[in-house]
């Protein structure tokens, strides 16, 4: 058996039990996926009580995976897209039962007139990503995506059941962002939250911090496969490509490439455990907490092979149970294992970074492993 690396970090006595759950994924993970480098960092109060760090940044296993090492989060940074979604709503900026076209005339081509913010977040839309295939180079293009995606008529009756958009959502609430708050989310992020190691769109000078990401060793299973699943996720232009990882980093894509420590993540969502409070001060009322958590719909999704409840960009656990036994609970996983979660009814807010990816789409067993520890020393 390969020896755990030294665990780096902050552990109190009475989170042992954590301690040892992070040290045996690199050793006897489930289902043999076992670490490379990881973080998992857990606040209760809005208080950093867990940060526990180990293994490598690199594939060589000659850099070592710290506290200033970056992870590709994927789309576990959708949280904290939906988080300033939330903080548009809060300023009454946006009303997450008015129709999007309200606020972008032009998205309302096609039959998408009455499609509310509300509805577009918990991707009921019927837009899961482009109806016929396109250059993957496309999305380099904002412009270009979005006049795309605005003359696309959705791919079911919108309101009717969600069909999770693995990137299209970025760029449209990036969008809706831009328009009523005048920054892009990359901006407003930094601006609003300062101080967070959180980047929607990484700028060059911190590329060196990046962890190498390695690939799931087989595919994800989606289910069976018609035209929604494939636009979402098989086709050739259903994610960005052709430009390079440099350029991919960049760009914005508040729904798949945020770059983030452990820390930060679990920081930011404890705003939404701690009843919208975030470092002393309020962001969020408890209505517009109550309206960004609260389940917009739920069963079978169209893209995802599970039964799925949606807050307002939220996945909620209920029928997952993925993030505690709190039911109420809501967070976001991203491909390959990352996961960031917030659970109210405990004041605690978690986040569990990799550089091991693994074909779950939801619910890496590691990071299950970790959430079921937790829970047990509170």
């Amino acid at each position: 058996m390969t020896a755990s690396p030294e665990i780096m970090g902050v552990c109190p006595p009475e989170f042992a039990a954590v301690k040892d759950a992070f040290a045996a994924n690199f050793v006897d993970a489930p289902e043999g996926l076992n670490e490379q480098g990881a973080r998992f960092s857990v606040c209760v109060g809005g208080e950093t009580v867990v940060d526990l760090w180990g293994g490598w940044a690199d594939a060589a296993r000659t850099v070592p995976y710290d506290q200033r090492t970056l992870t590709p989060v994927f789309s576990t940074g959708k949280a904290v897209m939906a988080l300033l979604i939330a903080t548009c709503v809060e300023r009454g900026l946006l009303d997450y039962e008015a129709t999007v076209a309200s606020y972008w005339p032009v998205f309302g081509q096609a039959g998408k007139d009455g499609i509310t913010v509300g509805q577009m977040m918990s991707h009921q839309a019927g837009l899961p990503g482009f109806d016929t295939p396109e250059d993957p180079a496309i999305w380099f293009d904002r412009e270009a995506a979005l006049a795309r995606l605005c003359a696309q008529a959705p791919m079911w009756a919108p309101g009717t059941a969600s069909g999770y958009s693995p990137i299209v959502i970025g760029y449209l609430a990036g969008e809706l962002f831009r328009l009523v708050d005048g920054r892009t989310m990359g901006t407003a992020l930094r601006e609003d939250f300062p101080g967070l190691d959180l980047w929607i769109g990484l700028p060059e000078a911190e590329h060196e911090r990046v962890a190498q990401m390695r690939k799931p060793s087989k595919a994800t299973d989606l289910g069976g496969v018609d035209p929604i699943k494939t636009a979402a996720f098989l086709d050739k232009g259903s994610s960005p490509g052709g430009r390079g990882s440099a350029e991919w980093r960049m760009i914005e894509i508040p729904s798949a490439n945020m770059h983030a420590t452990a820390a930060d993540l679990a920081r930011i969502m404890g705003l939404l455990a701690n009843g919208g409070t975030f470092e002393g001060r309020s962001v969020l009322s408890a209505e517009t907490l109550a309206q960004a958590t609260r389940e917009r719909i739920r069963g079978r999704d169209k893209v995802l092979p599970f039964d799925m409840g949606w807050a307002a960009g939220f996945t909620r656990n209920d029928l997952l149970k993925i993030f505690g036994p709190d039911t109420n609970a809501v967070g976001h996983c991203g491909w390959g294992g990352s996961t960031a979660f917030a659970d109210a009814s405990n004041g605690v807010s978690a986040a569990y970074v990799m550089t091991r990816q693994s074909p779950h789409l939801i619910g890496d067993p590691r990071a299950q492993r970790l959430i079921g520890a937790l829970y047990s020393a509170l």
